[in-house]
């Protein structure tokens, strides 16, 4: 049996394991049309893939003056809770299949995500996958967000293994070039935000259910 080509899995989150921005899209729509200033789908797309710290700033040039930003997140997280805090979102297409072959074989993974360390871990605890993750990093525990490196370096550094024989899995550019960044090698799998020229190179697969069929050589175990 030929030696595997990686050691460890890490994911991204939202987008990728769980169905959750388009829920996050259409809560910014609705609260921001309410409040009098609507944003589009389009308006949205700018910020997926990166932190707080960098959305802020583009959607409250949005906004404009006489409505903040962090007044229209708090709502916009309300309407969330309200309607998905006890469902929680739904799994992406593969996904539960996908972490279940990883785990059967004791293949290491873990999630690098923008998303707070605390709300990671509520929506994958929503879903059922926290058992199958060993390490989870968040972007509140990192100096630089994605496409800085260091929430993917967290993530395997967390896993004790070298991000170079780590697999990464993405649905944006931003968070591809994180990864890359980190060492890893990256499989993406777009969701809202089409793939740009940037993410050319890369193996591109329709969602995470395609992956399966790869995985054997991947994972020699």
């Amino acid at each position: 049996m030929s030696a595997p080509r990686f050691d460890a899995v890490v994911f991204d989150m939202d987008g990728l394991l769980i169905d959750s921005e388009r829920p996050i899209r259409d809560a910014w729509i609705e609260v921001t049309a309410q409040a009098g200033r609507p944003l589009t789908a389009e308006d949205y797309l700018g910020v997926i893939g990166t932190g707080i710290e960098r959305a802020r700033p583009h959607l409250q040039a949005l906004l404009g003056e006489g409505l903040l930003y962090d007044d229209v997140r708090e709502r916009v997280r309300l309407r969330l809770l309200e309607r998905y805090g006890q469902t929680g979102y739904a799994p992406k297409p593969g996904a539960r299949e996908l972490l279940g072959w990883l785990q059967e074989r004791g293949v290491p993974c873990g999630v690098a995500s923008s998303t707070y360390l605390p709300e990671i871990e509520r929506r994958l605890g929503l879903v059922g996958f926290l058992p199958s993750l060993q390490a989870v990093a968040g972007g509140d525990e990192v100096e630089h967000p994605k496409p800085q490196p260091d929430v993917y370096l967290l993530a395997a550094r967390r896993l004790g293994v070298d991000p170079a024989r780590c697999l990464a899995f993405e649905d944006t550019e931003t968070g591809s070039r994180a990864a890359m960044a980190a060492g890893m090698q990256v499989v993406v799998v777009p969701d809202l935000k089409p793939p740009g020229a940037a993410l050319a190179p890369l193996m591109m697969l329709g969602s995470l259910a395609d992956v399966l069929v790869h995985l054997p050589g991947w994972f020699a175990r």
